[in-house]
Parts: C-alpha cells; structure tokens; sequence
C-alpha cells in the first residue's frame, strides 16, 4: 500500500508528457477566460475572508488531491482574492498588468529553470542577462564599461548601490564592515524618496540613523543647496559621506530630483552618485520624454525595475552600475564548491549579493525584442497622455493639480468644500469602478493616480473621472 501511494505521489509531482501538455492546455484556455472576466469585473472584489480561511484550513497536506480540483481552486482565489492590478481602471502603484512576453518568457523559464549563480553552468541566460544590461546602459548614455545584473526589485538594486558605496569609500569596508571607518557612514535622500532606504541602512549595519533625509524646493525635488550644507556640516561632525541618492520618479508624486545638480555636488564632494528610477526610468525608452533624464546618466550606479512602467511579471528589478568592476569589488569572493570559470569576476554570484536565482531577466529581454524600444516608447507616452486627459477633465470639474511630473501619475487636491482625501479613495475603491490612492505630497494628504496599464482606454479615465466625482 506505501509502495502504491509512492508512486501516486511520485506520478502527481512529475507526470508524463501527456498529462502536462493537457494540463498546460487547460492554464492556458482558464487563465484567458480568468482575465476576461477580471477587465469586465469590479477591481477589488467582494473577498470573504472567513469562507476563504475555512476552505484553506481543509488542506492539510496528508491526503493528496487531484490536480483537476486544485488548479481551477487556486485561479478561483486569485480571481477573488486579490486587488486587481491586471483591471485596466487600477490606478494605484506601480505593478501593472505584464506584457504577454513577459508571461511567454516566465513559463519558459519555469521549465527549464536554469540557476544563474554561475555562467559555467548557466552560459546562455546569464549572456542574455547581459546583454539585455547593457542595452539598457546604452540607452540611458552610460560607456561601454557599464554593467549590472538583474535583482528581486528596487530595494535590492538600492541595497547594492549602498554596498558599492561603502566598498569604493573605504576599501577595508569589505573586511571590517564600519570599523574601518573613522566615523559613522551617512549617505543623503530627499524626504519624498521611497523609505526602503530605511531598511537598506538597517541592512547594511550602518543603522537608520544613517539616513539623511533632505528637505525639498517646494514642489517635491531635492533641494541641492541643503544637500550641500549638510555634508559639510555633517563633516564637521565627524561623519562619514558616502553617498548621494537622487530619485528619478518618487513614488507619491512622480517628481525628479535634480540629477544634473545632485551629480555636481557628487562629484565635488568625491561621494558616490546613486539614481533611484525605480519606475520613472522607463522614460529611456521614449525619444520625446527621456529629456526628463538629462543627468542621470553622469551616476555611478542606477535603479531600474522593468516590473513597473516597462511592466513585466513581479520581481524584475535591474542594478545598473558605471563601471562594472565596482561589483566584483563588493562582492567578489572564491569558493571550491562552484564550477570552475575563464573569467571568474562575470560569473553572477561574485558580481551580486545573490547566489540561487531564477532567470530574470528574460522577462525584459522577451519583451524588448517584440516590441523594441520604440514599442515601449509608445506605451510609456500613452500613459502620459492618458495623465492628462485624467487632468484636464478633473480640473474642468474644480480640482486642483498637486504635483507637475513629466510621468505618469496626478496627485489632486478635490474641489474645495469636498469630503477629505481618504474619504473619497475610500468610496472609489469600494464602488469597484477604479483603484487610487491617497499620499503625503509636500506635507498634505492628496488623491493620487498612476497610469501604467498597457490596456487603458479614454473610456476608462472617463469612468474614473465619473467615480472620483461621485465621491464627493
């Protein structure tokens, strides 16, 4: 009888070819029918948490069950459990729906699963990777020295600027960690950068104290002459500079930092110069709206995830560095147990914090080769423009404009008199006609949209225009 359930259970986990091609058929065909019924449904759907937990609570793994029930149970909860981020009115962060390439390059991926430690073991996807880098490295304007490597996402990518950092500050770092400083590191943000840098200090044993959060100009950019006096001040007090970060695209208003002035005083100040485009990266791709970028290009190291605006499946971060020896500097290492290598310092796991990781890159590289960079540029423009419709008819209505971003998001202030700011959020939301959201910009609550969704229509931002007025 065990040898029986043995080799169910041996035949459940690796079926023969017949079986999973019927039921890659049968992914294929539901997961279709699943999005159609997602666009055409409520963007945050009517989630019963105590039905959902009693039906989970069902599977405790000592009986196994049929595949048949289990798949179409599992599309079911992410039908239903989920805040839609593939609905075409989810105005909300920055994870939109994915490219179809991308779902392409995700499944392949999955079935050959190749281990990008080494690039002995793992030549041709960790040569895509590559390759992939440095095309994007072109496109920002860095030299041919440029490289980097694909990561989890932006705090990753930033957690490994502050360690290049670091290593290029004081070379012993490597060994010693802060002990080899002769005062406590510091490095400097602006107050509207994404607070990740909080735990990429504490991460980095440096503590969050380490943390120099800048003031603005006013209209949510860094401002460059407090950057200035406080490094010298800082300096006068026995800190240690070591980097400046500049954000290209702060996630509450969509704002740009000074990169040209934030890299003077990098450069004057002999400190690291870090660019965090997270998201307002994506305006590479466009001839018309990369402008917006003039400086960034002048950085040591920079943040890029293609799972926001250039919109991959999740997890496609890019860590982008100048000069890519900086990396084997940081993380170089030697060990016996890995395949031997003609160039050592290429292979991914002396270059990255990383050691297993899945093949990320091929999300980006799949979608770049269909589309090229002008079809992402007509995405990343689309958006725009669809930002501005959204503008236009909501100031024809009495709102206010917060924010002026060259990208894709509008942050509101409603018509006076109006309900307060998370009250009408609330509304929309639970209408399930749209998802936006509330955020702090230059110190007051505002409604916030974002438009990154390939699939959005006029239409739509015509019926988010109509569910933002109806909730006043």
């Amino acid at each position: 009888m065990q040898g029986n359930y043995d080799l169910y259970s041996q035949t459940a986990l690796f079926p023969d070819s017949e079986v999973r091609l019927l039921w890659d058929d049968f992914l294929t065909r539901e997961l279709s029918h699943a999005h159609e019924r997602v666009i055409s449904g409520r963007v945050v759907p009517r989630f019963d948490r105590g039905v959902f937990q009693k039906e989970l609570a069902t599977f405790d793994f000592e009986r196994p069950r049929e595949i048949d029930a289990i798949l179409p149970w599992v599309i079911t909860q992410m039908e239903t459990g989920i805040v839609h981020v593939t609905h075409p009115r989810y105005l909300g962060l920055f994870n939109p729906a994915p490219t179809f390439p991308s779902q392409c390059a995700d499944r392949i991926a999955a079935v050959f699963n190749p281990q990008l430690a080494s690039a002995t073991t793992s030549p041709a996807p960790c040569e895509i990777e590559s390759h992939t880098i440095r095309a994007v490295a072109r496109r920002i304007g860095l030299a041919a020295q440029a490289g980097g490597h694909f990561t989890s996402g932006g705090s990753e990518a930033n957690y490994t600027a502050l360690i290049c950092a670091l290593t290029q500050a004081n070379p012993k770092f490597a060994a010693e960690g802060t002990r080899a400083f002769p005062g406590a590191p510091v490095f400097y943000v602006s107050r509207e950068c994404h607070l990740a840098w909080l735990k990429i200090a504490h991460q980095a044993g440096i503590g969050r104290d380490a943390v120099r959060f800048l003031g603005t100009d006013g209209s949510g950019r860094m401002d460059c002459d407090e950057l200035t006096d406080t490094i010298r001040y800082d300096r006068l007090l026995g800190y240690v500079p070591v980097m400046i970060v500049a954000t290209a695209g702060t996630t509450g208003g969509g704002m740009i930092d000074p990169l040209k002035d934030c890299a003077t005083v990098a450069r004057r100040a002999g400190l690291w110069y870090h660019v965090d485009a997270a998201w307002g990266g994506a305006l590479i791709a466009s001839d018309r709206l990369r402008h917006s970028l003039d400086g960034m290009e002048q950085a040591a190291s920079i943040t890029l995830d293609a799972h926001k605006w250039l919109a991959t499946s999740m997890g496609c971060g890019m860590f982008i560095c100048a000069d890519q020896s900086a990396l084997s500097s940081a993380f170089g290492l030697t060990a016996s147990f890995m395949p031997p290598s003609a160039r050592p310092e290429f292979d991914p796991y002396v270059t990255t914090m990383q050691w297993s990781r899945r093949f990320l890159g091929l999300r980006l590289f799949v979608s770049l080769a269909v589309a090229g960079w002008s079809g992402y540029g007509a995405h990343v423009e689309k958006s725009v423009a669809l930002v501005a419709l959204l503008e236009n008819v909501l100031v024809a209505r009495g709102w206010h404009v917060a924010n002026e971003s060259p990208l894709a998001v509008l942050c509101l202030d409603p018509p006076s008199g109006s309900a307060d700011v998370r009250a009408i959020v609330d509304r929309v939301v639970a209408s399930g006609r749209a998802w936006v959201s509330a955020t702090m910009f230059e110190g007051r609550d505002v409604l916030r949209a974002c438009v990154t969704h390939g699939d959005t229509t006029a239409q739509d931002i015509l019926v988010v225009a109509d569910a933002l007025q109806a909730a006043l």
